[in-house]
């Protein structure tokens, strides 16, 4: 196995002879007795392979890709062996391994060399990224895998009945440009790259089947495959569609939400080959499949997919350099498109599978916008008011047939509050945090530190009279109960998000990105608060509202069952996205606006934060070895800054931004993490926060 890119240094002590026993310790292993072990710290200086001698009682556990325990430093620490050798170059007498965790090989070559290339790519240290990879251990479990017993919960059916041939397959792309052919490829042992723009997100067309016959293709080459989603929800319906097209056995479930032993079973389960294909929420992405040949990640947009650890890696980015390095056909797929997959379909790195205009019309509701000029003649408050009367007779008659989706901004009753005289935001008086009613009755409190506030004053004009900012999901559903005496109102937000609802005549109220799935489609939605997510401040707000909107309206029946999505929002470029049902020209558009202006994703970013001494270092060294164009220092936001601003103290926490040319990306990542090796080593700063790619930091 191969070592890390970082080059090994040699341990601890002097004089380690090649093989045979040392005079000062046990005997050595006859064969390769030089292990040379990555350690399990965050800490940049020790992102490097150290060498370890091997006793010889240790020779036949002590394989490269298992657990280990060394003496680091005065401390035991875990590790990885990551090979055997036959002698070290250290010219020092090698402390030996104190033992093996695991006789499981867990760390693959494949594993290693991903892990490698990702913490290379965000300029991070390699321990990090295998502590997302690798699952903690249950040894219950590696004692059945070592004994030869089944790791399957129940019986290991042989369920070759539901396997589905290429031609199924194929039938359940028909519909789109490009779908069949990628499918043949597929199913001929190739390794096609695609966009999937799907149109439906429910019912027996929607995206969980299409990503099922792609890998029920890919299956059929004899080939493994890694799918990804963002969240429970997702991972619920494509497991269920993946099973009813694959044989009983042949998935294995990833996610850190089933607790430690579901998860590392299905990882073992993986890593022996029992199972071909893994599908999970972001770690999933680092399954030790064998033979792969199908990587998919759904809806790359959601910011789920985004390692909330150092190194912050994206899952779509761990995918293509997955894809790139084991020759693997890769699938991004989602009912919009991010710029950045625009991106590679302008590049030419990936083929646009999309349905052609005469599919999108039978298969989409119909848009309806409430600013537009014909609806501003018939009702003149429309712009103005939240539930416009265009969007009140949409839900009135599409409750004669189904149930309604009204998405809205935000959760809560009434989560943001202003003065009634001069309408600036009400904060707290304790810590200038916002102002929130949790119901109808509550009193105003801060939802930064909870203090109740009964005798609020302005501090802009001495008012003492507050009222709502904004309409949380409680507060909508209230007032359309009222609305709709009679009706049932479902509310899906916070801690209390539902997957599915019945096809019930109901109101189903929901935050953005909490909408239950109706098994035979809404009847009509309601897109609330389109002006307050376009307003919002941030680079990606336009687009991120857009996929928002597409995931919702993919969830109504099409035009010709009588579906209806009416929006409420004046910015005619993403209305007018959603009204042609064009995510693919929109993403365009942004990323012909972003390459103006050199903006992400036309350039990669990293930002630098910590306190302006360490964070001007960090700039000051990195430009020492290459020159790129940098924004700031500036004060980190309240909103954005990683610790509670009621708790700090001293000088407060700044912000660099600074903008790579992908041509000089490799260079800078590699500066990057000497330099903050160095800075750990020498101690000559102190630690600053990087995050490469973040799509929150503009």
């Amino acid at each position: 196995m191969a070592s890390p890119s970082a080059s090994h240094q040699p341990s601890l002590l002097q004089g380690f002879p090649s093989r045979g026993s040392d005079s000062a310790g046990p005997p050595l292993a006859a064969s390769d007795p030089v292990a040379r072990v990555l350690i399990e710290s965050s800490l940049p200086h020790l992102d490097r392979s150290f060498d370890y001698s091997v006793p010889a009682e240790l020779d036949g556990t002590a394989l490269p890709g298992v657990r280990v325990k060394v003496r680091f430093s005065g401390q035991e620490l875990n590790g990885y062996v990551l090979e055997r050798t036959e002698s070290s170059e250290a010219g020092h007498a090698l402390t030996p391994l104190l033992k093996v965790v695991s006789a499981v090989p867990v760390l693959t070559p494949a594993l290693l060399e991903l892990a490698s290339s990702v913490a290379a790519r965000y300029a991070g240290t390699l321990s990090d990224v295998l502590r997302t990879a690798i699952p903690p251990r249950v040894a219950r479990l590696e004692k059945q895998l070592l004994s030869g017993d089944s790791l399957l919960d129940g019986p290991d059916e042989d369920n070759a009945a539901a396997e589905v041939s290429t031609s199924q397959a194929q039938a359940a792309w028909a519909s789109y440009t490009n779908g069949a052919p990628y499918l043949q490829h597929l199913a001929g042992g190739g390794s096609p790259r695609a966009v999937l723009t799907a149109t439906q997100g429910f019912g027996a067309a929607g995206w969980p089947g299409l990503v099922a016959s792609a890998v029920a293709a890919v299956r059929s080459s004899g080939r493994g495959a890694v799918v990804v989603v963002p969240d429970y929800r997702d991972l619920d319906r494509m497991e269920a569609a993946l099973r009813a097209v694959l044989p009983a056995g042949d998935v294995a479930r990833l996610t850190a939400d089933d607790g430690p032993t579901p998860r590392y079973r299905s990882y073992l389960r993986l890593l022996s080959g029992a199972a071909k294909v893994a599908v999970g929420t972001r770690s999933a992405a680092y399954a030790p499949v064998q033979d792969l040949g199908l990587v998919v990640c759904w809806d790359d947009g959601d910011d789920l997919h985004i390692d909330q650890r150092a190194p912050y890696a994206h899952t779509r980015e761990v995918l293509l350099l997955r894809s790139e390095q084991e020759s693997a056909a890769c699938l991004m797929a989602a009912h919009s498109r991010s710029t950045e997959l625009q991106r590679l379909v302008e590049g030419g790195w990936a083929v646009p599978v999309e349905a052609p205009r005469p599919v999108v019309r039978a298969s989409t509701p119909r848009v309806l916008n409430t600013a537009d000029s014909f609806e501003q003649e018939r009702d003149p408050l429309a712009k103005i008011a939240r539930l416009p009367g265009a969007a009140w007779r949409a839900a009135k008659e599409g409750l004669e047939r189904g149930p309604v989706l009204v998405q809205v901004a935000r959760a809560g009753y009434a989560p943001s509050l202003v003065c009634e005289d001069c309408r600036e935001t009400a904060r707290c008086n304790n810590c200038q945090g916002p102002l929130a009613i949790a119901g109808q009755s509550a009193m105003p409190q801060c939802r930064w530190c909870s203090t109740p506030a009964p005798e609020w004053r302005c501090r802009h004009c001495g008012g003492v009279r507050l009222r709502r900012g904004a309409a949380g999901v409680l507060r909508t559903a209230e007032e359309l109960g009222r609305a709709f005496p009679g009706k049932a109102v479902v509310t899906s937000s916070g801690n209390q998000v539902k997957a599915t609802v019945s096809d019930a005549r109901a109101l189903v109220v929901a935050t953005v990105g909490a909408e239950p799935i109706a098994s035979g489609g809404y009847a009509a939605a309601l897109l609330l608060d389109g002006n307050s997510l376009l307003r919002r401040e941030n680079l990606r707000a336009g687009e991120d509202t857009v996929r928002r909107w597409f995931n919702a309206a993919a969830l109504v029946r099409p035009a010709n069952e009588g579906g209806l999505v009416v929006i409420t929002a004046d910015d005619t470029t993403a209305t007018g996205a959603l009204l042609r049902w064009d995510p693919a020209g929109y993403a365009s558009r942004e990323l012909a606006l972003r390459q103006e202006l050199q903006l992400p994703p036309a350039v990669r970013i990293a930002s630098v934060t910590g306190r302006r001494a360490d964070v001007v270092h960090f700039t000051e060294s990195l430009a020492e070895n290459i020159q790129l164009r940098t924004a700031g220092p500036a004060p980190v936001s309240l909103t954005q800054s990683a610790q509670h601003p009621a708790q700090r103290e001293g000088d407060p926490d700044v912000r660099t931004l600074i903008f790579i040319p992908y041509a000089q990306a490799a260079v800078a990542t590699r500066s990057m993490r000497a330099v903050k090796a160095a800075s750990a080593a020498k101690r000559t700063s102190g630690p600053v926060q990087l995050r490469l790619d973040g799509v929150d930091v503009l």
